[in-house]
């Protein structure tokens, strides 16, 4: 497996989107999806330290985190990752897209860009993605994807598994 940092981060690109490193430039576009450790950030300078968190994350090389930007106009739409390792060739991927651009066909293209990046770049055996039972528009996604529901887990939430 090849795991980051890479010496170049990599960049995906698909016909509207293009998952890239988030920038300082970007903190706006993405203050109001900006979380780490289920902690939301309420202001610019919190998303900068959550943000500055994630990339030494990534140079760690326990994640990767991308910007989903619009083709188009650059802006950060949402955001894609693995999280919390790749033990065992597991990646456990995230995402949360901004309230305006839900239903426009952005998540379901970042997902499958990085499904196809975790098994063939990084050489993930499983990828899993964990949600509350409430959410039914990832559980309805991830289903879309090829994702089987796994488990249930505490806090209401529930695991799903593509297997490469």
């Amino acid at each position: 497996m090849q795991l980051p940092p890479y010496d170049k981060f990599p960049e995906i690109f698909a016909e509207s989107i293009v998952l890239r490193k988030i920038e300082s430039e970007d903190l706006e576009d993405i203050m109001e999806i900006s979380f780490y450790d289920a902690q939301p950030a309420l202001t610019i300078d919190d998303a900068a330290k959550m943000q500055a968190r994630i990339d030494l994350d990534y140079l760690n090389g326990s994640s990767i985190h991308w910007g989903i930007a619009d083709k188009q106009t650059n802006e950060i739409v949402g955001t894609v990752g693995y999280y919390r390792g790749f033990e065992k060739g597991i990646g456990e991927l995230g995402c949360v897209l901004k309230s305006k651009f839900r239903g426009q066909g952005f998540m379901t293209a970042a997902m499958k860009l990085a499904i196809e990046y975790g098994i063939n770049e990084i050489g993930l055996a499983k990828v899993i993605a964990i949600t509350t039972k409430q959410n039914t528009k990832t559980i309805n996604l991830l289903k879309r994807l090829g994702f089987v529901q796994t488990a249930e887990c505490l806090n209401d939430e529930i695991e799903f598994v593509f297997n490469s």
